[in-house]
């Protein structure tokens, strides 16, 4: 898919990993539709990028809300050939804390949100990616999730977080395969430790301990970096059903 056709909606795409992807292809001469549940970044976030872009302030959860705001962006895109599943929450907390054991609401609330809501938004745009006219290969969409590769090696205080991720990586391969018929390519990126707003409010000592811990090269992920894994899904039509680890070789520990 060439990226100046590129008509996306990205979830969680007013901060984050997610701006990053809307900032490159906005800057290739794509249109992008921002999901996101803070109105005042969401604005901002469109204001900054231009006529390209446009917010939509969406609880990735909610069934009706969702179809209704990928609707909206098609109907104001012109179209719709991209899902980017940005919006996560982190959902920290032990099985059993000090406090007693994790309750049910903490668990079910970040699968909720990572994995149900990513979910919800790539099955409403593949509903209205499927009617699209089929370009080379036949391909009508692409639909991208963001895992992490805490999916892989969750650690203590990461149970429901890394079910969340894990659930994603899970039902890449199924969701491609079944999608396969209407030309629409679904994979995943599982990003390691990247420079996130959440890593800005930590100490620099903190920071420069999650550098040190990742083998090469030893800093964080920078947003533009996990931008680029998207443009060359994007740009690869042989890429599908796939998981892609973007990390610098890092395996996290227990701790």
């Amino acid at each position: 898919m060439q990226l100046n056709q590129v008509k996306a909606i990205i979830t969680g795409g007013a901060s984050g990993l997610g701006h990053a992807v809307a900032q490159m292809l906005v800057t290739k001469g794509g249109q992008v539709a921002l999901f996101d549940v803070n109105d005042e970044k969401g604005v901002a976030a469109a204001a900054e990028l231009g006529a390209a872009a446009h917010f939509f302030r969406t609880d990735v959860t909610s069934e009706d809300g969702v179809a209704t705001n990928v609707a909206a962006a098609h109907s104001t895109m012109g179209g719709l050939n991209m899902v980017m599943n940005c919006a996560g929450i982190l959902g920290a907390g032990r099985v059993l804390g000090k406090q007693g054991p994790m309750a049910l609401a903490n668990f079910t609330g970040t699968v909720t949100v990572n994995l149900i809501g990513s979910f919800n938004v790539a099955k409403a745009g593949a509903a209205l990616m499927q009617t699209n006219a089929p370009g080379e290969d036949g391909e009508r969409g692409v639909i991208v999730n963001t895992a992490s590769v805490a999916a892989y090696e969750g650690q203590v205080g990461q149970a429901a977080y890394s079910a969340s991720k894990g659930g994603i990586v899970g039902m890449t391969l199924p969701m491609a395969r079944e999608l396969a018929r209407f030309g629409i390519r679904v994979a995943t990126i599982a990003p390691g430790i990247f420079w996130t707003p959440m890593v800005d409010g930590m100490s620099p000592e903190i920071q420069a301990s999650l550098g040190a811990s990742i083998p090469f090269p030893s800093r964080l992920g920078k947003p533009e970096e996990f931008a680029s894994t998207v443009a060359f899904i994007l740009g690869n039509r042989y890429l599908n059903g796939e998981t892609i680890r973007l990390d610098g070789a890092v395996r996290l520990q227990p701790r």
